[in-house]
């Protein structure tokens, strides 16, 4: 009976929220649905739902409500809101972002202010990973893709010279004999290269006890996500001029990215078996405490 009215609290608080500023959900999810850039949050909510419903039973406590903390961060997303409406200067993605930023902090007040710090601090991942609803503004998806872009053609570059192909590289444009690449922003992978974080982060969260190993895995998937990217060029390339030119614009061009994202998780979950490995044998050493189920081990 004492759950009943936190989880309807924060029901209510979360309507509340949308009701004000359904644009701004509508808009991202409209962005999501339209640009390969924005695509992984598509997958937010998802996961948010599926962790938190893996640790359900954490609820079974009476909760305390948490009005410090709680009142706190839902003052900090109405300053937030505040800014995203009447900031001056302010470009119309940037403002998104914000409004989206402003309704996440909502969510995370509401949550800690109904439940309580203890609860807060045990879902802190899914909470955490609501931020992924937030869109990337254009100013900082430039840089990103730009360095996605840079650093594919570098390492499409060194496995052209490792298989012994003369290559001369200038920006984005590398020349091989017979044809000349251009690693153009559609070639940055930027789609499958966050899809390959947010399932790292999950992995990690889901596999893995200690914040080193998680963090490791998860960085871990940067440079991995540029070496499959120049893999794919080099791929492409090489069955261009030896097999058929038809690769250079066919579909394993415009549609192979899904084929070189599951060679990449081929190598994240091989990384994983070697962290899981580690901790093990680390949790088996003398003195330590026995291996702890991957279910309890989380928080």
């Amino acid at each position: 009976m004492t759950r009943l009215p936190a989880a309807l609290t924060f029901v209510l608080l979360c309507g509340v929220s949308l009701i004000l500023d359904w644009r701004a959900l509508a808009t991202t999810f409209s962005l999501a649905l339209g640009r390969e850039e924005y695509t992984q949050i598509l997958l937010v909510f998802p996961v948010v739902a599926a962790l938190i419903f893996l640790d359900r039973n954490l609820f079974n406590v009476v909760p305390k409500p948490g009005l410090g903390w709680g009142s706190a961060v839902l003052v900090v997303s109405v300053g937030i809101a505040s800014l995203a409406k009447w900031g001056p200067g302010l470009q119309p993605d940037t403002r998104l972002a914000l409004d989206m930023l402003a309704l996440v902090a909502w969510w995370v007040g509401a949550f800690v202010l109904c439940f309580g710090e203890r609860v807060a601090r045990t879902f802190l991942f899914p909470l955490g990973f609501l931020l992924w609803l937030v869109p990337i503004p254009a100013f900082m998806l430039a840089h990103v893709i730009f360095f996605l872009q840079r650093w594919s053609a570098f390492s499409a570059q060194v496995l052209f010279s490792a298989a012994g192909v003369p290559v001369s590289q200038d920006g984005f444009f590398l020349t091989i004999p017979g044809v000349t690449i251009e690693v153009a922003k559609e070639c940055s992978s930027i789609r499958s290269s966050l899809l390959l974080l947010l399932t790292t982060m999950v992995l990690a969260q889901l596999q893995l006890r200690s914040f080193w190993r998680k963090a490791l895995l998860v960085a871990i998937a940067v440079p991995l996500s540029v070496a499959k990217n120049g893999f794919r060029i080099f791929t492409i390339a090489m069955l261009g001029i030896k097999v058929d030119p038809g690769y250079l614009s066919g579909r394993l061009h415009h549609h192979g990215g899904v084929l070189f994202l599951l060679m990449a998780l081929l190598v994240i979950f091989l990384m994983l078996w070697i962290l899981r490995k580690g901790e093990r044998r680390s949790a088996a050493a003398p003195g330590l405490a026995p291996f702890a189920p991957l279910s309890s081990a989380r928080h």
